[in-house]
């Protein structure tokens, strides 16, 4: 579950063993069409082995996990409904290189890169030879503190020369906190025409360079970014680097000028790009009519993989594998079951199922994502999706459901499925979550999200199979298997109704104003492309619709998400702001009111 080389897929049996499976067995000989504690238990053990190296997109173990659902898929009878038999594959981001050249020279003397110097993730690809301007801490601002280190000094064209951080070092409770990120001091040094920016440790701080390392949603600023070693800059400065910080720090104002050396740059970067794919398989109704409708039934099988730092693990200073027991192979468990049950029973439907194993859901639900945006059927055809992300822990009898208000009969059909189980049904309505359901939802499918709770081992290497409750789990999957049952025969689609907002809390908590948007996470579209605007919302207003690119906002460049929400700080209830953006081919600019 979501809180952040072409692959080649040569589908083939997968011989396992170990724990209850038995050797040279193929996936799911001789298994029981009934779903099972012990058959749930032993899909979790499978794929949350640390043979599959914690089921990374694009990794080994990751081909792998495709390889066993697709062949439990092929087993139990599943037509393939991805565009390439059972797969629809995607690109997908894994990382971030150096390109051909990157080199960095100053007054003859050529640095190493790696050790001297290093391109930041988010730098463009260019060159620039040019002056240089020390420019403190790299502010702009103008709320409860005044602070603009461009206000007197012409850096268009020039390098600035910035130290990391702020006044406070990095304390999150400074009244600098949140001008100190790095791409937002980018950004300003963007926006006042600077070529390029050199950033520096602070004194005190280690020498260490930042990494290249690719992050989630990230594409280039607009201008060359490095981050040089502190002898480097002090040697830009005569030696007074140290100097120069401790009088910024004690009287909490500016002091920038230009500086008598030129550095010349070339920074060349590329992103490493992976085919990984969804798994779909469908289950054909038998009503001549109602055949045409469809049933989704989703759950993730990726994973962190090794975790470390920036993948989302809650252990990240241990690089060992996270085998996500829970998250999420617990889901798929399910649907390997409800397949294998649902095909054997497929004369009891009258809608068509389609089950789906989504991919790289850990990095920005970018499996559904794609799926929703490349549907392999008509999506208005989908009456409901049903989606089941961590669903191995039931405790006190009890599982979570969310999107219950996204459709007026949901509660009812839950509580009739129910009704000889006696599950403790803990009802939400909400649509949105940080989950698959989420891509279903803004396009106006009703969802239903199965759910048992977050708990100590949740992104750890500890989610392990040992800490399952299969028997729970089974009680979860055939309350989804009775209430497949139901929607498949309803006389009428289930409506859909808007419950909630289509947009992430903190995105609603973060800002004084909002736009009513829907960021498309994962995009690489230079602006920031959106998923849809609330038809009530300032954009929805305004005339924004999904696919729309954001390229600027009150005159001022947006290259990514985060140009975007640096602006939406800067912004405060009753703006009336002038907004461009990109729509196919042309570039339409739009009146939005806060």
């Amino acid at each position: 579950m979501k809180h952040r080389f072409i692959f080649s897929f040569t589908l083939g049996l997968v011989i396992f063993a170990g724990c209850s499976l038995v050797s040279n067995q193929s996936p799911g000989e001789n298994l029981n069409p009934e779903i099972t504690a012990n058959e749930i238990l032993d899909h979790i053990k499978y794929l949350s082995d640390d043979k599959r190296e914690g089921r990374f997109p694009g990794s080994n173990g990751s081909q792998e996990a495709i390889e066993y659902i697709v062949n439990h898929f092929k087993k139990d009878g599943l037509e393939p409904a991805g565009p390439n038999g059972f797969l629809q594959p995607f690109e997908f981001i894994v990382g971030i290189d150096y390109g051909e050249v990157n080199q960095l020279e100053i007054a003859g003397t050529t640095y190493e890169k790696g050790i001297d110097y290093i391109p930041l993730e988010f730098s463009s690809s260019s060159t620039v030879e040019s002056d240089i301007v020390f420019s403190g801490y790299g502010f702009s601002i103008d709320d409860s503190v005044q602070w603009n280190d461009y206000a007197n000094s012409d850096v268009e064209g020039k390098w600035v020369l910035v130290f990391i951080d702020g006044p406070d070092s990095d304390s999150p409770h400074s009244d600098f906190a949140k001008h100190t990120p790095l791409r937002k001091k980018a950004m300003l040094a963007r926006d006042n025409k600077a070529a390029g920016i050199l950033f520096v440790n602070q004194a005190g701080d280690n020498d260490t360079l930042i990494p290249l390392k690719h992050s989630p949603n990230s594409t280039a600023v607009g201008i060359s970014v490095l981050h040089i070693s502190r002898s480097i800059a002090d040697g830009l400065v005569g030696g007074r680097l140290e100097i120069l910080q401790k009088e910024l720090d004690e009287k909490l104002a500016p002091n920038s000028f230009p500086i008598t050396q030129r550095v010349n740059a070339e920074v060349s970067l590329k992103k490493e790009i992976v085919e990984v794919p969804n798994v779909i398989g469908m289950i054909r109704g038998s009503d001549s009519v109602l055949k045409d409708e469809y049933i989704v039934i989703g759950a993730h099988f990726d994973h962190l993989g090794y975790g470390g730092g920036g993948s989302g693990s809650l252990a990240p200073d241990s690089a060992v594998v996270h085998n996500g027991a829970d998250d999420n192979a617990s889901g798929i468990a399910g649907i390997l079951e409800l397949a294998e049950k649902l095909s054997f029973n497929k004369k009891l439907l009258k809608r068509s199922i389609i089950l789906m194993a989504y991919n790289a859901e850990e990095e920005g639900l970018l499996g559904s994502k794609y799926y929703v945006n490349n549907p392999t059927i008509d999506l208005s055809s989908v009456i409901a999706m049903i989606n089941m992300d961590m669903i191995g822990r039931m405790s006190d009898n009890k599982v979570t459901i969310g999107g219950t208000g996204t459709s007026p009969g949901f509660e009812t059909l839950l509580n009739e499925a129910n009704e000889k189980k006696k599950i403790q049904l803990k009802m939400s309505p909400e649509g949105y979550g940080p989950s698959d359901h989420a891509s279903f939802y803004i396009n106006d499918v009703p969802v239903l999200f199965f759910f048992t709770g977050t708990h100590e081992n949740y992104h750890k290497p500890s989610d392990d199979w040992e800490h399952i409750n299969a028997t729970g789990e089974k009680q979860i999957v055939d309350l989804v298997y009775d209430l497949t049952i139901k929607l498949s025969s309803l006389d009428e689609k289930p409506a859909f109704t808007e419950a909630g907002p289509k947009e992430p809390n903190q995105t609603r908590r973060s800002f004084k104003v909002t736009f009513g948007v829907i960021p498309s996470y994962g995009s690489q579209e230079e602006g920031m492309e959106i998923d849809g605007a609330k038809k009530e919302g300032p954009a929805g207003k305004a005339g924004m619709e999904k696919g729309d690119v954001i390229i600027e906002i009150g005159g001022k460049e947006i290259k990514n998400i985060y140009d975007y929400m640096y602006r939406l700080g800067e912004l405060k209830p009753g703006d009336e702001v002038e907004v461009k953006i990109k729509r196919g081919e042309k570039v339409l600019s739009l009146k939005v009111t806060l």
